[in-house]
């Protein structure tokens, strides 16, 4: 009889929980049991093993009873990523490989009939989960093996040795006792994202490129600034999507740990992504790169907020740190589109099924796009521009589609008219792109400094404190937000805007022109419905 530990991990959400992978060896009817509550594609992992191990030149015990379990057993385990922990163990309880060898190691990859290692999801996290373990319990973390297209991922994270492998041949003769070892070579470190100086990212376009729309620009300029959702309202071909697409050229990079956790997030859905696109001396400058997603109007509810078996990260997740573009806004399923509500407010969305729960962060910045009505033309002011055919009730209807929850809790709601042929016939104007994002990325260094965070994720009480009103500006605000029926969120969420205008304006204090502007930006769909 034989027993045998291996360490490797399962994925919970984002978190990558140790699992150990317990393999015993009995005299019995020959099978093979697996327990601990495993999937399907764990399951099937009994017979890749047994063919990879076969085709590599290694007895599979065809006479004896083997167990795996899968401990903690009330932690759920899916993916193939446990392959080659399984069939490291059976050799380690036949007495192949060096059991103290295998205890500093991780283990993490599948195998293919023939014994290759391929690559699995969620490596980076996988990664991630080592070093937390490590930094917990204050000991140097295990040695991380994976397959060789997964390592290049792995070796971002910092203090994490990394080591890839090819075949179950090569892994096996790495763990071979004494004299008969044969080293894996480390994956190389890539640049060091904490050190190393990107050089400025190529943007979807600039600024200058938009004739008119300063409107937008500052806008732009705001979003960026505050981290403050946008909402953009106007008719066909008024320039909503180009504007939305300059917004990434506006935004700082991200910091190293952002940018590790935006990349696991990815990990959990592609294999090879990450490493193909982050590879190479330009790494740093990837990796740091804000992340864009634009769902089209017909995804669905799981595919937007995440779910599955087991349940993945949705495009408010992969958007984490980075921008959501939702264009044609009232296209998309009213029941979808209400499921961004807790996820804007609280920066993260837990899905819950019966025998699991997930949770993802969801800090990004929402923009999005819509027509004021059916046609689209209602309230154009260009000359030529078709006239608006729909009634009252159409454009009531059409607007409803958006409720009232999920509007207040856009900060910024602006109208974007239609630039007539003489503005687009002008020369370019106005600041480009690079000197906004210098003016950005110091309003918010100052405000990280102030206050630690962003003006859009202020608190009640750190609002009133960072942002406090004289009694104008106090009478002005209440004022304005009676006439206007703004409701209490809508009326903080005009206060962290002006704090924003204030501080683009390097001001000490919220004043009455910045309560101005910041209510000036959240009329887009109320002026077009007045008009």
């Amino acid at each position: 009889m034989g027993l045998a530990v291996v360490h490797t991990r399962t994925l919970e959400g984002l978190q990558a929980e140790p699992v150990q992978v317990e393999v015993h060896l009995a005299n019995g009817l020959p099978c093979i049991t697996l327990v601990g509550l495993a999937d399907t594609e764990v399951r099937e992992a009994r017979e890749r093993v047994r063919s990879a191990l076969g085709h590599s030149g290694w007895d599979y015990p065809v006479n004896q009873r083997i167990t795996v379990s899968l401990a903690p057993a009330d932690l759920p385990k899916a993916s193939s990523r446990f392959d080659l922990p399984i069939a490291l163990g059976i050799l380690a309880a036949q007495g192949v490989l060096d059991k103290q060898a295998l205890g500093s190691h991780e283990f993490a990859g599948e195998l293919s009939l023939a014994g290759e290692l391929r690559p699995v999801q969620g490596a980076l996290a996988l990664a991630l989960g080592l070093q937390r373990s490590a930094q917990q319990t204050g000991c140097a973390p295990r040695c991380l093996v994976l397959p060789a297209a997964n390592a290049a991922e792995a070796a971002w994270v910092p203090g994490v040795k990394v080591v890839g492998a090819q075949h179950l041949r090569d892994v096996v003769q790495h763990l071979m006792p004494g004299a008969q070892a044969v080293p894996l070579p480390q994956t190389p470190a890539p640049l060091d994202l904490a050190s190393s100086t990107p050089t400025p990212l190529p943007a979807a376009g600039c600024l200058r490129d938009i004739r008119g729309q300063a409107q937008g620009k500052r806008a732009l300029e705001l979003a960026a600034a505050g981290h403050h959702s946008l909402l953009l309202v106007g008719p066909p071909g008024a320039g909503k999507s180009m504007l939305a697409q300059r917004l990434q050229g506006l935004l700082p990079l991200l910091s190293p740990e952002q940018a590790l956790e935006c990349a696991a997030l990815r990990s959990l859905l592609s294999s090879t992504e990450a490493a193909d696109r982050f590879a190479g001396p330009a790494g740093a400058v990837g990796w740091r790169r804000r992340p864009w997603r634009a769902p089209h109007h017909s995804c669905t509810m799981a595919a937007l907020v995440g779910g599955g078996r087991p349940p993945r990260p949705g495009e408010i997740s992969l958007a984490h740190h980075g921008i959501l573009f939702l264009d044609e806004l009232v296209e998309f399923p009213r029941r979808t589109l209400e499921a961004l509500r807790e996820p804007l407010e609280l920066g993260h969305v837990t899905i819950s099924r019966a025998a699991r729960q997930a949770r993802f962060p969801s800090q990004l910045l929402l923009v999005a796009a819509m027509n004021p009505c059916p046609c689209g033309w209602l309230g154009s002011r260009s000359p030529g521009a078709p006239a608006c055919r729909c009634t009252p009730d159409a454009v009531q209807r059409y607007q409803a589609r958006l409720s009232g929850p999920l509007l207040d809790r856009l900060d910024l709601q602006l109208e974007v008219p239609a630039s007539t042929p003489a503005e687009l016939l002008r020369p370019p104007e106005g600041p480009d792109s690079i000197s906004v994002a210098q003016r950005v990325a110091r309003t918010r260094e100052h405000q990280l400094q102030r206050q630690g965070c962003c003006n859009a994720h202020l608190g009640a009480a750190a609002l009133l404190e960072h942002a406090p009103l004289h009694e104008a500006s106090q009478a002005f605000l209440q004022r304005a937000a009676e006439l206007l029926g703004l409701s209490g969120r809508g009326v903080h969420r005009v206060l962290r805007v002006a704090r924003t205008v204030a501080d683009l304006a390097q001001a000490p204090r919220v004043e009455v022109p910045h309560l101005a502007e910041a209510l000036q930006m959240r009329r887009g769909l109320m002026s077009r419905a007045v008009a």
